[in-house]
């Protein structure tokens, strides 16, 4: 029985993800406390990993209850730590000294900052595809390809691309599913950027990441999934929509999965 495997939250695009054992869903459909930060340039433009490759060196460590990051930038031997509200404008000097340009981190709490507006809903991927992806770049753990996809929900017990299912093969249509007591509408394939080449530590990038991706995307589609679904085949995991905003509800590990046929 396909279950909630994990959850993984990004306080601050572009930045680490936190394992946590339940969610809140916002009736936008956007999860508590995920992309509720983002760094922005004195043009108002967003800073990530896609637009500054930098950002893949500073490790983060977030206190959910204390309301705090605590930064590792390169160059310095201790963890400096900042409160979310209150050390705002310290935490945006130290990230512009890094950066050698000037930033500032803004906020927002109700649906943060997706790269689509539209799709305000978790991604998902199942477990078996991170492990087969993995497995197609030689001494890629599963571990690295997770933090390269940057998913939010992770589905196990199911085989390899199971969540290709939750897209439809008609254009315009979407297909239901629940996750626990929270429905949710599957609407595309997530089209991926420049973030899975790079090594999440480094920044360095994988020799032909997507090329080497494309080529085995397509071997090892589905049966049950038509390729005209695909803009291209650098896809990989679902985006998703809430079935209906009336009301708060909670995401757990352990909740079972359930597509709507």
């Amino acid at each position: 029985m396909p279950y909630l495997a994990k959850i993984l939250l990004y306080p601050i695009k572009s930045f680490n993800g936190v394992d946590v054992e339940h969610a809140k869903v916002f009736p936008s459909g956007a999860l508590e406390f995920d992309r509720e930060f983002a760094i922005v340039d004195q043009q108002g433009k967003l800073v990530n990993g896609k637009s500054n490759a930098k950002i893949h060196l500073v490790r983060s460590q977030f206190n959910f209850l204390n309301r705090t990051v605590s930064l590792q930038i390169p160059g310095s031997n201790s963890l400096q730590q900042f409160h979310l509200d209150k050390e705002r404008q310290a935490l945006a000097a130290i990230l512009s000294d890094f950066l050698g340009m000037t930033i500032t981190l803004q906020q927002n709490s109700h649906i943060g900052f997706p790269d689509n507006t539209n799709l305000l809903g978790p991604t998902v991927i199942s477990t078996a595809t991170l492990t087969e992806v993995a497995s197609w770049f030689p001494g890629m753990s599963v571990d690295q390809m997770r933090r390269r996809i940057r998913a939010n929900i992770e589905i196990a017990d199911v085989p390899p691309f199971w969540e290709d299912q939750l897209f439809s093969t008609q254009t315009g249509d979407t297909i239901s599913f629940r996750v626990g007591n929270v429905c949710f509408f599957g609407v595309q394939p997530c089209e991926r950027c420049v973030i899975p080449i790079r090594d999440p530590d480094s920044g360095i990038p994988y020799p032909n990441f997507q090329k080497i991706f494309v080529k085995q995307r397509q071997a090892t589609l589905p049966d049950w999934v038509a390729s005209s679904c695909f803009n291209h085949f650098y896809s990989l995991g679902v985006n998703t929509r809430l079935l209906t905003s009336a009301s708060e509800r909670i995401l757990e590990i352990g909740n079972k999965i359930e597509i709507f046929k």
